[in-house]
């Protein structure tokens, strides 16, 4: 199997509402919309997709007609500090004040307005103790 593409799609109520969202906080632009879908593509990146689609259209089995829930995108950037000054002057809640880890990451929490978490994350050094839990080549640099 070879994979073309890979994208996260979150399902909603507001499809209209998200897809501004991520166009006017995290720099998507819509490529195709409608009013049930609509496919964003990051505007420095035509690699980096996201989807939004409407909850209750019929291309999502009955059963599972509901809107995200559960949900934590990560968007790994070159400059969360400056990322997190324009979340926080938008007045996007905060879940998560940017900060460190231990693990490898200076990241902060924030949500859409459906509720699914978004982690801004630039890889940073871990410290000793969780690098010895790193694959070799994986190992997070500045």
């Amino acid at each position: 199997m070879k994979i073309t593409s890979y994208y996260p799609v979150i399902m909603t109520r507001d499809v209209a509402g998200t897809a501004a969202f991520y166009a006017e906080h995290f720099r998507f632009q819509p490529v195709f919309a409608s009013d049930w879908y609509v496919h964003l593509q990051f505007r420095d990146d035509e690699a980096v997709n996201l989807a939004v689609l409407d909850c209750t259209h019929d291309t999502i089995p009955a059963g599972s007609r509901q809107p995200a829930a559960g949900l934590l995108l990560n968007f790994e950037v070159e400059d969360p500090d400056a990322l997190y000054d324009e979340v926080r002057a938008a007045g996007l809640p905060i879940l998560i004040p940017l900060r460190d880890e231990a693990f490898g990451q200076r990241h902060f929490i924030t949500q859409d307005p459906n509720g699914v978490l978004i982690d801004v994350i630039k890889p940073i050094p871990p410290s000793a103790e969780f690098a010895a839990q790193y694959e070799a080549g994986a190992l997070p640099r500045r």
